[in-house]
C-alpha cells in the first residue's frame, strides 16, 4: 500500500493534504509533515495543507487557501482522520483521487486507497514509514518535517509515556532527532500552559468525581469555562490530569459547546472505544472522544463508565 500511496504522489502535480476537526500535535504533525516532505522531494509540484487551525499549535505550521477549483485536478489525502464527518473542511471529497492514511481503528472505510496501521503509536509514525519506504525513490526528509513528525509521536504518545509506545516508536524518534530538530523549544511550546488554564486545573483537581471503582468524571459547564475565560478545546487538553491520580481506572471530561457536550473518554485499562461509538464518537482502545447533547446523557454515560470499571475490577 505504500508503493500505491508513493506512486499516486508520483503521478499527481497537485496534492491537497488535510486532517480531523480540533487538531492535536499528531493531527498537525502528520498532515504538515507529509507536506514538507513531499515539498522537499518534489519542488515543482503544489502541496497544500486545509482546515480550521488551532491557535495552540500554529507554532508548528500555517494552513493555506485553498480555491474550491483547485480540488478538481488534485490527489488529496487525509491524515489522521478516523471518521469522514471528523475530516476538517469538507471539499475533501472533490479531489480527483483520495488517500486515507491513519492509525485508528478502520470503522469508516472511505478512500480509494487505505493505510490503517493501528499498531502505529501515531499518524506521524506512519509517515516516517512512509519515507523510509520511498527514500531510495528520490524521497527526502528536510529538518522541518523531522521535526513535525517528532511532534506529532510525542503529542499521541504523551511524550512516550502512553502504552500505545513501543521499540519503533524510540527508534523513529531517535532517527528523527539525528536529523538536528531542537526538542527543548517543542517541548516548551507543545506544553506552555496559560494561566487561565492553570487556573482551571485546579478547578478541576478540587472538583472532580471518583467512584469506589475508579471511574473518574469532570463536568466543564459553559459557566464555568465563562468564569475562568477558556474555550472547549483549551479545557479539553486537561483531560489528562485525572489519569495521575491513585485509584483512577477511566475517566471522562464532560465540555460543554454551544451545540453540543464534547466527551474526552480515557482509561487505564478497560476499553473504552466501544462505549464511544454508542454516543456518537470512536477512537482508540485507551483514549476515545464522543458527543452528547444534554447533562442527562452525561449521566447515562458515567454509569456505562462505572460499569467497565466495575467488570475489570472483578
Amino acid at each position: 500500500m505504500k508503493q500505491k500511496i508513493l506512486e499516486e504522489i508520483r503521478q499527481n502535480e497537485t496534492i491537497i493534504i488535510h486532517r480531523h476537526v480540533r487538531p492535536d500535535p499528531d493531527a498537525y504533525g502528520s498532515q504538515c509533515g507529509l507536506a514538507e516532505l513531499l515539498k522537499a522531494s518534489y519542488p515543482d509540484k503544489k502541496i497544500l495543507v486545509v482546515g480550521e487551525s488551532d491557535p495552540s499549535l500554529e507554532f508548528l505550521y500555517k494552513m493555506d487557501l485553498v480555491e474550491d477549483d483547485v480540488y478538481h485536478k488534485a490527489l488529496v489525502i487525509v491524515c489522521d482522520t478516523a471518521n469522514q464527518a471528523r475530516v476538517s473542511d469538507q471539499r475533501y471529497k472533490n479531489g480527483k483521487k483520495l488517500i486515507k492514511i491513519d492509525h485508528h481503528p478502520n470503522e469508516d472505510k472511505y478512500g480509494d486507497l487505505l493505510w490503517v496501521d493501528t499498531s502505529a503509536a501515531a499518524t506521524s509514525e506512519m509517515i516516517y514509514e512512509l519515507y523510509l519506504e520511498g527514500r531510495e525513490q528520490g524521497l527526502v526528509l528536510p529538518k522541518k518535517a523531522a521535526q513535525l513528525l517528532y511532534a506529532g509521536i510525542v503529542g499521541d504518545t504523551g511524550r512516550f509515556l502512553f502504552p500505545s509506545t513501543t521499540e519503533k516508536t524510540f527508534r523513529y524518534a531517535s532517527a528523527l532527532i539525528s536529523e538536528g530538530i531542537e526538542f527543548a523549544p517543542l517541548y516548551n511550546e507543545l506544553y506552555k500552559t496559560k494561566r487561565n488554564v492553570a487556573k482551571l486545573s485546579g478547578y478541576v483537581l478540587q472538583n472532580f468525581t471518583l467512584t469506589s471503582s475508579g471511574a473518574a468524571s469532570m463536568n466543564i459547564s459553559q459557566a464555568i469555562l465563562d468564569e475562568y475565560e477558556v474555550s472547549p478545546s483549551e479545557a479539553s487538553q486537561l483531560v489528562g490530569i485525572l489519569g495521575n491520580i491513585e485509584g483512577v481506572t477511566a475517566w471522562v471530561f464532560f465540555v460543554e459547546e454551544k451545540d453540543q457536550i464534547r466527551v474526552r473518554l480515557r482509561s487505564k485499562d478497560p476499553v473504552i472505544n466501544g462505549l464511544a461509538r454508542k454516543y456518537n464518537g470512536g477512537g482508540h482502545p485507551l483514549a476515545s472522544g464522543a458527543s452528547i447533547y444534554s447533562w442527562d446523557e452525561a449521566e447515562n454515560l458515567l454509569k456505562d463508565l462505572e460499569e467497565l470499571c466495575q467488570d475489570v475490577n472483578r
